[in-house]
């Protein structure tokens, strides 16, 4: 008479398997939980974050990210951001500047302004300022006047730049080309252009700032190709959420499968649990640095570890 009992696979191989296969992946998310990452820009002023900043921030410890920068976009912004770091000190830090968006907004005190909250030890960065030729909120004239007159601010102090740059790279070049004697260290933020664009910033000496956005590229020379490429040195490569935006949509189609196997059960879960479309979180950054990594064919660990004396070394952090 047959047992009725069922019995437990007694073949000793696919136990070996199955023990092996569970204690890698036990380890890796063991190694997710120890990066120490630094998120180079967020946008914590927006006002999608006014009820539970206290809590957004406590997620983002847990998800390993040790410091933030949050973005100055406008006078307003730029001195919100800067009482933010005086509420957590040491986890968050500050640029003061005007976007190009809100570059028609600039008026005779704006350099004044800016350089007194620059003055700040909390304050590490001029910007976001640059260059937006794609969306054009303000004339074109108004936003090279401004962005040239932040540039020399960023002389004037020695600070590092915050850049954003779209449809705008010649001009970019040109107008940052004028301070190439004195120009202190600065960073192409939230990168969507061209290998060659990439390669020019480089040239130049720029850091390059990657985010979310990777899920969504589909260019045959974009941010993808370049870094498959390998084009990007890891001691000029940085990483940003860009949060509230460029949430990083790692269920998209256009996200090769050995990619979206590269991405740990850990950092998924807090992007999943935590952030959408609508408002994305500083916790996003491990999916984000493991899908750089995967792009790049590196360890994460190297790759976390490389961006974070990158932000340490660009913006001075303790």
């Amino acid at each position: 008479m047959a047992d009725s009992k069922a019995k437990p696979d007694s073949n000793p191989e696919k136990l070996a398997d199955s023990v092996c296969a569970l204690k890698i992946k036990q380890i890796e998310d063991e190694v997710a939980s120890s990066y120490l990452l630094v998120d180079i820009g967020a946008n914590l002023t927006n006002s999608k974050y006014s009820r539970d900043l206290d809590s957004v921030v406590e997620r983002a410890k847990d998800a390993g990210v040790k410091k933030i920068m949050v973005t100055g976009a406008s006078v307003q912004c730029s001195k919100e951001a800067l009482r933010l770091t005086r509420l957590y000190p040491g986890m968050l830090y500050s640029s003061a500047g005007i976007h190009p968006h809100d570059a028609k907004t600039w008026t005779d005190d704006c350099y004044d302004i800016i350089k007194e909250l620059a003055g700040n030890p909390e304050c590490v960065a001029i910007g976001e300022c640059g260059l937006d030729f794609n969306r054009n909120f303000s004339p074109q004239d108004v936003q090279m006047e401004v962005f040239e007159k932040q540039v020399q601010l960023a002389c004037e102090v020695g600070k590092p730049l915050f850049l954003h740059e779209r449809d705008a790279h010649d001009d970019m070049v040109r107008i940052l080309g004028k301070f190439k004697d004195r120009m202190p260290p600065a960073v192409l933020h939230c990168f969507t252009g061209t290998s060659a664009q990439a390669l020019k910033y480089l040239e130049m000496g720029l850091y390059i700032g990657l985010t979310g956005f990777l899920w969504k590229d589909k260019s045959d020379d974009g941010v993808r190709s370049i870094l498959e490429k390998g084009l990007i040195p890891l001691d000029r490569l940085l990483i940003e959420t860009d949060a509230p935006f460029m949430y990083p949509n790692v269920r998209g189609s256009k996200i090769p499968a050995h990619i979206k196997q590269a991405l740990s059960d850990r950092s998924l879960s807090f992007l999943n649990r935590y952030c959408t479309f609508q408002r994305n979180e500083p916790c996003s950054l491990p999916v984000i640095v493991e899908m750089i990594a995967a792009y790049m064919k590196r360890p994460v660990e190297e790759v976390a570890m490389a961006t974070t004396i990158n932000a340490i070394k660009l913006f001075g952090f303790s």
